[in-house]
Order: structure tokens, then sequence, then C-alpha cells
């Protein structure tokens, strides 16, 4: 399975980025795997961002960015998508996206999640 982040980028605080990532493999079924976002800044661990379920209509949120962000999902595209509104100076961070195979979980600790993309990195100024 590979997963590929983009959307990543430079803004100033209160602007809004969409990042999206890119699922595909040999037999992978996308609609069959919980997606995740995750961030890691600069010094420091990674940590839970957004949870969506196979069908999207699941969904949960680290209480940093409830409110603000929103995690979707196309199956017909297997994409998942990351909306960040209001961004703050603090959601500065490489943003990874993550895939887990385990049905009905919806995973809020990086060990439950069996693939990784790469990262893409936003950095938000004051």
């Amino acid at each position: 399975v590979q997963l590929q982040a983009s959307g990543g980028g430079l803004v100033q605080a209160g602007d809004s980025l969409r990042l999206s990532c890119a699922a595909s493999g040999h037999s992978f079924i996308f609609n069959r795997y919980v997606m995740g976002w995750f961030r890691q800044a600069p010094g420091k661990e990674r940590e839970f961002v957004a949870v969506v379920g196979w069908l999207g209509g699941a969904t949960e949120y680290a209480d940093s960015v409830k409110g603000r962000f929103t995690i979707s999902r196309d199956n017909g595209k297997n994409r998942v998508y990351l909306q960040m509104n209001s961004l703050k100076p603090e959601d500065t961070a490489v943003y990874y996206c993550a895939a887990d195979l385990t049905p009905y979980r919806l995973g809020r600790v990086a060990h439950d999640y069996d693939f990784w993309g790469q990262g893409t990195l936003v950095t938000v100024s004051s």
C-alpha cells in the first residue's frame, strides 16, 4: 500500500489549506481501511489529528483541531482529505496520512495504523 500526501505549504494565521492523501497498491481495497491524519511538529512526538471510518460517516478529532479541521474521504477516488480552516501557528507540522485495516476502530494512536504516507509540511506564520 502506498500513501501519497500533498497540499502542504506556507500560509498565514487564519488561512485555510486542504491536504489530500492518495492511496494505491496491488489488491488494495481503499474502502476497507480506516484513514487517519497525524502531525509531528519539530521536537515533538507524532500526534493524532483526525480519523474517518470506512464509509466516511464516522469521524473523530483531536480537541486542538475540533471545529476547525474536517476529515473526509472519496472512496471512488481512493483519497482522504483534511480541510484545515482558521490555521494557527501551533498547527505548523509535518502532516501524515495513515491507513488502518482493523475494522470499526477509529484509532488515535500511531501504532494502530498499518501504513503511512511520507508527510507534507504545513507552516503557519503569525
